[in-house]
């Protein structure tokens, strides 16, 4: 069973933040409702949980539900989770969950990268984030790619680099006709367009085509420009592993909304993000019925063991000292 360190979080964070040069702090709420429900059936509720690591202390000041809600965590990639369950729900069940967070720039590509690697990172989890997701390849047309992309390079950083590149110049960020949002590859690959689930997919099966581990993030996108508002979705992101360097992160999707921060996106995350995720195809705990996820960022919900999709979601964030968006 794999884990994500826990071992010295305090000391992990105080690293972080010595080296970090911006810190956002912010509320965050998770809130939604599943829809029309019927009666009579059983119902099942897993809610991705938001974590305290090295880039970000997250306290709960409440988590409160028309359901009780129990902790669990999943074993591939450690990811906390609350699960709620009933056999006779009534038409409708809301849940709400209200973080405090403090988000921390995360600067890879300097001295504080060497000083992470050594606890974050174990064999096991470089063996696991060298192999293949059901929607991302590591043969066939993105290793061709890469292959190209690379020709001449000789060590694992600007081989990264290279692929990196390669996305953020071929990829358009476009979130028209269908496909896009998925994480698929192949689908990147020919449409040549998506959001940042794409981008990041097809960074991730280059990469690790090229005996780089790989790994996607999800969360959710903190407006710069505001101290408080709802968010509309998801955002994701990757990190990759170099000996010596230990995890270096990546964000291509907003180094193409923003082109003036190609280079600082290759090597550093902002503070404008919460992440609450990580991996692809995920068993969660309990099991669910249904199929692996794709990743796990919005509630799933099954009914009588299959997965109900009518849930209205309303998230929002308010910086520390600000008035909270409406809810």
């Amino acid at each position: 069973m794999l884990r994500r360190n826990r071992i010295l979080p305090s000391l992990l964070l105080l690293w972080a933040s010595a080296f970090a040069q911006e810190s956002r702090h912010f509320t965050f709420h998770y809130d939604f409702t599943v829809k029309n429900l019927p009666p009579g059936k059983k119902v099942r509720i897993w809610i991705p949980a938001a974590h305290s690591d090295a880039y970000q202390e997250v306290k709960v000041v409440s988590a409160k539900g028309d359901l009780p809600l129990r902790s669990t965590r999943e074993s591939k990639y450690d990811n906390d989770m609350y699960v709620a369950e009933t056999s006779a729900a009534p038409s409708e069940l809301r849940f709400d969950i209200e973080y405090d967070v403090v988000r921390h720039e995360r600067i890879g590509l300097n001295h504080a990268s060497h000083v992470m690697g050594g606890f974050l990172i174990n064999t096991n989890e470089l063996r696991r984030d060298l192999e293949p997701d059901a929607l991302v390849p590591t043969t066939g047309l993105p290793a061709d790619l890469a292959e190209k992309v690379t020709a001449g390079k000789t060590d694992p950083l600007s081989k990264a680099r290279a692929i990196y590149d390669y996305v953020f110049a071929t990829m358009r960020y476009d979130k028209t006709d269908t496909g896009w949002g998925r994480g698929d590859v192949l689908y990147a690959c020919d449409a040549k367009k998506g959001n940042c689930t794409d981008f990041h997919s097809l960074f991730i099966a280059m990469a690790r085509s090229q005996g780089i581990p790989a790994r996607f993030e999800i969360g959710f996108p903190l407006p710069p420009d505001k101290h408080s508002a709802e968010i509309a979705g998801y955002h994701c992101w990757s990190d990759f592993y170099i000996d010596g360097k230990g995890w270096i992160p990546v964000d291509i999707s907003e180094a193409w909304k923003h082109p003036e921060k190609r280079d600082y996106f290759f090597g550093s995350h902002d503070v404008n993000r919460v992440q609450f995720s990580m991996g692809r195809d995920l068993r969660l705990s309990p099991a669910q019925d249904g199929k692996p996820l794709n990743y796990f960022v919005y509630p799933y919900v099954e009914v009588d063991g299959q997965e109900w999709p009518n849930v209205l979601l309303a998230f929002s964030f308010a910086d520390v000292g600000t008035t909270a968006a409406a809810r």
